[in-house]
């Protein structure tokens, strides 16, 4: 396989942008599928899912695979809504290119300022496709207005449009200096002309503007645009333009109306023009996890194997199916494997490449390749397939907390076995679906990144495992901090007739900044805390890590370190010492004043302006910090950051409030303190 003919590509945007349409467009065109889908009939090869076929939004990462040109593209179309975000985290870690797709009306909105510092994150070049040009009010250069200013990007139009919103003819290739009329709806290609005589002065200035920015990148083309000459060749521009797009210097700007199949050919032309192969990419790179040094694998077919599972899928028909991209290498169906994050021997009984839920039995899987393994029963997201002799441990995907929780439990008996394995198989699936199990008040509690997040979950319990459950009603979660730096003291001694327990440690507790996580440091030294019982110490730390002193909430961004201490030669024991920990904790919890943290969201809404007075209201009553509010025309945007707590129900309100002609987005934004009086009634509450 020539590997300088694969992109490994995903289509990237805040929700209803037009993500899955553009997908359903691209394979219609490349001839992977023979009708185009609708997202509002619940037709589209990518959306495959019940849920997502009828709430008509993308809920999972899809997969597939298709070809343009001679070049092999494998694509995956991510969900825009915030409570997913995993699944655009993951697919980000994987993939070599990004298309990041904006609706030409409101340009960048919430989810796509997450999306793209998610593509940032790991280094991903990205082209955007302005969509929906015909739209009434649709604005391509207030569109790459929104992108240079509120992403901090470089955004350079390669293409102009014909027109906007019903006169939205075609666009003008700035490259090559072309007009590309889409003259009907009909899913045809391009009619390709001379440049209409009202655009050609337009087309030059912002051809001129286009070259000025590619010659910043390239020394080159910069000599002959400062020496005056305008003898830029084709090849010389596209050349010079795929090499900043791959180092990320750039990013170019496309547009098209992807539902009237309007600008889908040309971006596919662009996509293999100048997004990244497996060898442009930069090569992958992990630690030998016996050494610890810096091992670099290469996009090689025969070079040593290195591949990162990335999502895990449960498939009703032959169980587990692990999602994994191979960065060298060749995986074979039937190979027996090594799992270097877990030091353990796997058998990849079966390789598939996948087009969305339907798989396609390969022989293997080389070095550029997404695809699926079955029969890796032990291997789970974020971790390294590799050859046992030359182990490599790859960098995982990183997943946001869970903010909201909820509990469940079976409605009878009989059913605990099932909701028990329910349970474990979603979040064998799923990172941000966590699962606790309370021992005090005996109740399974589930956590996620939202309400939907979790409505979704436990619909899907009751269609795929014939389970119906009792759902209590969504929890925040809460954090704990403490404030303040301080040695504390735990003695636990217990005197009986026979043997006694006497346990005795000094912590010292030292918050530390927002989102560096929880440690326990040993600093004994001398042996006054004999080393067998420095592990019930930990416990009894980690213990109150999980739940704190103050409502049981996890404790977050806190060093303890043990710092002194005593044993008694007959009567210690580790069951001592986690208990001395555990009182120790306490108290240090107590003496450093510990807080309560709460989820903020990032709230934007869109409102008409008569109703723009009783939004504000609302907003207000809900502990709301507006930060910024915008007119578009008789339409007013409000951006404010709200406590979750005070978001339960604003759906409902707030079509109340504006007649149902509102919208609104949320994510969410950080981990700040709850203002004392809110905090007091909460732990009131709870007492």
């Amino acid at each position: 396989m020539d590997l300088s003919k694969v992109r490994n590509i995903g289509f990237i945007a805040h929700i209803d942008a037009g993500k899955t349409t553009v997908s359903e467009r691209v394979l219609f065109f490349t001839g992977r599928i023979h009708k185009v889908g609708d997202i509002d009939d619940g037709t589209t090869a990518l959306d495959w899912m019940p849920q997502e076929r009828e709430r008509g939004i993308t809920i999972t990462a899809a997969a597939t695979m298709t070809s343009w040109k001679d070049v092999t593209i494998n694509v995956i179309d991510t969900p825009g809504h915030v409570d997913f975000t995993a699944e655009v985290e993951r697919s980000l870690r994987v993939l070599d290119g990004g298309v990041v797709i904006f609706d030409a009306v409101a340009g960048v909105q919430p989810q796509s300022e997450t999306v793209w510092r998610q593509a940032t994150k790991y280094n991903v070049p990205r082209m955007a496709f302005i969509n929906k040009m015909d739209r009434i009010g649709a604005d391509f250069y207030r569109a790459v207005d929104t992108i240079k200013k509120r992403l901090n990007a470089n955004p350079v139009p390669i293409q102009m449009p014909m027109g906007a919103e019903d006169q939205f003819r075609g666009m003008i290739d700035l490259v090559e200096m072309k007009a590309l009329f889409f003259e009907t709806e009909e899913p045809l290609p391009p009619v390709v002309g001379e440049i209409p005589a009202e655009f050609l002065e337009e087309a030059a200035l912002q051809r001129m503007a286009m070259i000025e920015k590619i010659a910043e990148t390239d020394d080159d083309l910069l000599v002959k645009y400062l020496d005056g000459k305008t003898d830029y060749t084709v090849d010389e521009l596209k050349k010079a333009l795929r090499k900043a797009t791959v180092n990320v210097q750039m990013t170019p700007v496309l547009c098209g109306t992807a539902l009237q199949h309007k600008g889908i050919q040309p971006l596919l032309d662009a996509i293999i023009d100048y997004l990244p192969s497996p060898l442009d990419a930069k090569p992958a790179v992990g630690k030998n996890p016996q050494t610890d040094e810096e091992v670099t694998l290469k996009a090689d077919p025969n070079g040593q194997l290195g591949a990162l599972a990335f999502k895990i899928m449960t498939d009703p028909y032959i169980g587990r199916l692990v999602y994994v991209r191979v960065y060298s290498g060749t995986l074979k169906s039937g190979a027996s494997v090594f799992n270097s994050t877990r030091d353990l021997n796997e058998r990849a009984g079966r390789v598939v490449k996948m087009h969305a839920n339907r798989r396609e039995e390969v022989a293997e899987l080389q070095a550029g390749d997404i695809g699926a393994v079955v029969g890796l029963k032990r291997t789970y997201t974020g971790e390294t397939i590799c050859e046992e002799d030359r182990p490599i441990v790859l960098e995982p995907p990183r997943f946001p907390e869970p903010v909201i929780a909820l509990s469940i439990e079976p409605k009878t008996k009989a059913d605990q076995e099932k909701l028990d394995e329910a349970l474990r198989k979603l979040a064998d699936e799923d990172p941000t679906f966590l699962v606790r199990f309370d021992q005090e008040t005996n109740q399974t509690t589930i956590a996620g990144m939202g309400e939907l997040h979790l409505e979704i979950l436990v619909d899907r319990m009751r269609r795929e495992f014939g389970l119906q459950a009792t759902v209590g009603k969504p929890k925040v979660s809460f954090r704990e901090a403490v404030r303040d730096a301080v040695k504390v003291e735990g003695r636990f001694v217990r005197q009986s007739g026979g043997r006694g327990q006497y346990g005795h440690v000094w912590l010292q507790f030292e918050p530390q900044p927002r989102g560096t996580g929880n440690s326990f440091v040993n600093k004994i030294v001398g042996g006054v805390v004999p080393r067998e019982y420095v592990p019930g110490v930990e416990a009894g730390v980690k213990e109150m890590f999980a739940s704190g002193a103050l409502g049981g909430y996890p404790v977050v961004d806190l060093k303890v370190s043990l710092v002194d201490g005593s044993f008694h030669p007959v009567d210690s024991s580790e069951i001592a010492f986690k208990a001395a920990s555990t009182i120790a904790m306490r108290e240090g919890m107590r003496r450093a004043r510990a807080y309560l943290l709460e989820p903020i969201m990032k709230v934007q809404v869109t409102t008409p302006a008569e109703f723009l007075g009783e939004v504000l209201g609302d907003l207000n009553s809900r502990r709301a910090r507006v930060q910024n509010m915008e007119g578009q025309g008789t339409i007013q945007v409000v951006d404010a950051m709200v406590p979750l707590s005070e978001t339960f129900g604003y759906a409902t309100q707030l079509r109340s409030l504006t007649q149902g002609r509102a919208t609104y987005t949320m994510e969410f934004s950080s981990y700040e303190e709850v203002p004392q009086s809110v905090a007091a009634t909460l732990l009131a509450a709870q007492a």
